[in-house]
């Protein structure tokens, strides 16, 4: 049986990372594409120069023509501009609305049964445009955003508590931001609730670290964002859906009255498999929590009315 092709659109810092990530489990053929000419190139080579030493086979490419990308299994797509001093939400999901609209089309021209992974921000409304553009079934556009929240919040507890990061399990729901909802009541450390093991304020200050956790790195860095752990939230989605792991991870994917959402991409507890989205599970909330996620989902709703705007004056 062939190896499964993914495709790493844009090949900046995160983009470049999920690469090596990738190829490092030396089971899939990677492309990685890029609009600059020489970066992806040079990228590729620097991983394939280092197989030796790791032990994968040098099994990727760098581009920058989508052709290359042809019959792609999984397409990543981390294209898009960061927020920059002085711009606007809204120049921000203009811009970035009408790079991955013409990625996508990219895209589903050379590879129409692939899966579609998001990662440009902001990631929920992204997640909509790549959704609206492509045509594909639900099941075949997701965005990551969830899994990485939700690391974070657990790296948080375990470093509060000494333990291994291995005990604790926590879930993250809602749209990529200050409006996350960490369900701290699903939480567990060794199985027992968090509760029983951290006083109320430091949970809700760990909460808040974790809603803050992008911005965080983004002010000790001072030019650039987080890569390393974008790049294995991706890839653990990856591997979840191209080995039918059946696993459930949190996730932006379309919602048709689960969690009583309609027609939105937002972050719920997905069950990945060889079709991508197999299944949303739904968790019982507390009305406290479902008032959080319905405030949380109500900024990706604005931006998606904006994103319709967009398009349709694309079009």
């Amino acid at each position: 049986m062939g190896r499964s092709k993914i495709t790493v659109v844009g090949a900046g810092f995160v983009g470049g990372t999920i690469a090596q990530r990738l190829v490092e489990t030396d089971s899939y053929d990677v492309v990685l594409l890029d609009v600059v000419e020489g970066l992806p190139q040079g990228k590729a080579l620097d991983l394939s120069e280092a197989s030796p030493i790791c032990g994968f086979e040098p099994r990727i490419v760098g581009t920058n023509r989508f052709d290359d990308t042809a019959d792609s299994s999984l397409v990543v797509v981390v294209a898009g501009v960061p927020r920059k001093p002085g711009m606007s939400r809204d120049q921000l999901l203009e811009t970035n609305t009408r790079i991955v609209r013409a990625v996508v089309r990219d895209i589903v021209a050379r590879s129409p049964l692939a899966i579609i992974l998001m990662v440009t921000n902001p990631l929920d409304a992204m997640t909509y445009v790549a959704y609206q553009v492509s045509q594909f079934p639900k099941q075949r556009i997701v965005g990551m955003a969830g899994v990485l929240d939700s690391i974070r919040f657990r790296t948080f507890i375990a470093n509060e508590l000494n333990v291994s990061v291995d005990n604790v399990q926590a879930i993250v729901l809602g749209c990529h931001g200050d409006s996350m909802v960490p369900l701290v009541r699903y939480t567990t450390v060794a199985g027992r609730p968090i509760e029983e093991w951290i006083s109320k304020d430091t949970l809700q200050a760990l909460v808040k670290r974790t809603r803050k956790g992008g911005g965080e790195i983004v002010s000790l860095l001072k030019t650039g964002s987080a890569y390393y752990a974008p790049a294995a939230s991706v890839v653990e989605m990856v591997e979840a859906i191209l080995k039918d792991q059946k696993k459930i991870l949190p996730a932006a994917a379309l919602c048709e009255g689960e969690y009583g959402i309609h027609n939105l991409f937002a972050g719920v507890p997905v069950k990945f498999g060889s079709h991508g989205v197999e299944e949303i599970v739904v968790f019982d909330l507390t009305p406290e929590e479902q008032v959080a996620l319905e405030h949380s989902v109500n900024a990706v709703r604005a931006q998606c009315q904006k994103v319709d705007q967009l398009l349709g004056c694309q079009a």
